[in-house]
C-alpha cells in the first residue's frame, strides 16, 4: 500500500499519472532480484534506470551531489566535469558494482549502432548499498540478473519496496528498499515533471519522524548498521547541469524530513538528469559542450522545482517504508514490513 492510498500526501504539488519517476517521458525503470538459500544466502538485486532509449548516443544533462559520502558512485567524476549522462543508472549492492559496471558495458555492445570498435565506449554509472544484514555478500550478484533487469525494463507503474536493488535493504529498523514518487511544475506557461527514485538503506529505528497520519505498530528494530541511499531525480524542465546539482542537492532535504541526519557510515549519493534535449552525442562533442534552448534560471521557478524535489523524495522514502515486505536473510536476520 502506498502512502496515498491511505489518503496522507506529501506537499502542495500535484503528482505524475502514476506517482513514479516514470511519469517523465522516457524514463524506464527495470528490477530484478535474486533470492537463494544455496550454496549461500543471498537477498539482493539490481534495479536499472534508462533515461531515454539511447542514452549512450542521446545523453542527458547531468550532476550529482552527496550529503554523506561513504559510498560509491562510478562515473560521478564525468558526469560534474562534463555536466552529462550517457549511460544507464545501474542500482545494486556493494559487493557487485564490478558485475554492474560490466553489465553496462554488455548491454551497450548489444545496442544496434554500438557494434563496431571506432565506437566511444560509455563510463557506466552504478550506485551501490550495503545489503549484508541480510544478503551474503561474499558471493557478487551473478550476471544473469543484471540482463533480467535490463529486459523487465519499462515505462508505467514501478514495483517499490522489496525488489531489485532493494531487496536487502532497511529503512529506520524496518524493511527498506525502492520507493518512487513524482510531482507536475508549471513554468512558463508549460508543464513539467519531477520523477525521483530512492533505493533506501538508511536510519535508526530512533531517528524516524513519521509524516502525520501514519502510526507505526511497533518500533523499528536496532540492527546497527547506518546504510546507505541512492537517490536518482529525472525531469524534463529543460535545466542547465549546474541547476540540475542543485536539484540533486534538495533530494537530502527530502531525505531528512523522514528522519534521515547521514549518519556517520551512511553514503546518501544523488544523481539528477534532464531529458528536455535528444541532441546526440557527438554533436555535444564537436560543439562546445552546450546544447541550446535551455531556460536560465529564475528565483520563483526554481524554487518551485526545488520544492517538488523534496516533496517527492519524502514521498517515495514513504512509500519505500509501505511497499516492502518482511524478509528474513541470512544468519537468520530478519527485517520486519512496517505493516507486519
Amino acid at each position: 500500500m502506498r502512502l496515498r492510498e491511505l489518503g496522507i500526501t506529501v506537499g502542495r504539488f500535484a503528482t505524475g499519472q502514476q506517482n513514479a519517476i516514470t511519469d517523465v517521458p522516457g524514463v524506464q525503470v527495470g528490477h530484478a532480484s535474486w533470492q537463494i538459500d544455496q550454496p549461500t544466502v543471498q537477498r539482493t538485486g539490481v534495479t536499472v534506470i534508462f533515461p531515454r532509449d539511447d542514452v549512450y548516443q542521446k545523453p542527458c544533462y547531468a550532476a550529482t551531489d552527496v550529503l554523506n559520502g561513504f559510498g560509491e558512485m562510478t562515473g560521478r567524476t564525468t558526469i560534474d566535469e562534463w555536466g552529462v549522462l550517457a549511460s544507464p543508472i545501474v542500482l545494486t549492492n556493494t559487493r557487485s558494482v564490478g558485475q554492474g559496471y560490466e553489465a553496462v558495458f554488455e548491454h551497450f555492445f548489444q545496442t544496434p549502432g554500438n557494434r563496431t570498435a571506432d565506437n566511444s565506449i560509455p563510463l557506466p554509472v552504478v550506485a551501490e548499498c550495503d545489503d549484508s544484514f541480510l544478503n551474503d555478500n561474499r558471493q557478487a550478484t551473478p550476471p544473469h540478473v543484471f540482463l533480467e533487469a535490463w529486459s523487465s525494463a519499462g515505462g508505467g507503474m514501478v514495483k517499490e519496496g522489496a525488489v531489485g536493488a532493494g531487496t536487502g535493504m532497511h529503512l529506520f529498523g524496518y524493511k527498506g528498499g525502492i520507493g518512487t514518487a513524482s510531482r507536475r511544475i508549471a513554468i512558463e506557461d508549460a508543464i513539467y515533471t519531477i520523477g525521483v527514485l530512492v533505493n533506501t538503506n538508511f536510519g535508526r529505528s530512533e531517528q524516524i519522524r513519521l509524516v502525520a497520519g501514519l502510526d507505526a505498530k511497533r518500533p523499528g528494530q536496532d540492527i546497527r548498521k547506518d546504510g546507505s541511499c541512492i537517490g536518482v531525480l529525472a525531469t524534463d524542465a529543460p535545466v542547465w547541469p549546474h541547476e540540475l546539482k542543485r536539484l540533486a542537492r534538495r533530494m537530502g532535504l527530502g531525505l531528512g524530513r523522514t528522519g534521515s541526519v547521514g549518519n556517520d557510515t551512511s553514503g546518501e549519493l544523488f544523481l539528477a538528469f534532464s531529458t528536455a534535449r535528444p541532441d546526440h552525442y557527438a554533436e555535444l562533442v564537436q560543439g562546445h559542450g552546450m546544447f541550446t534552448g535551455q531556460f536560465g534560471e529564475d528565483g520563483s521557478s526554481i524554487s518551485d522545482l526545488f520544492e517538488a524535489v523534496v516533496e517527492a523524495t519524502e514521498e517515495a522514502v514513504w512509500n519505500a517504508l509501505l511497499q516492502a515486505h518482511t524478509v528474513t536473510g541470512v544468519h537468520g536476520h530478519r527485517l520486519e514490513g512496517f505493516w507486519s
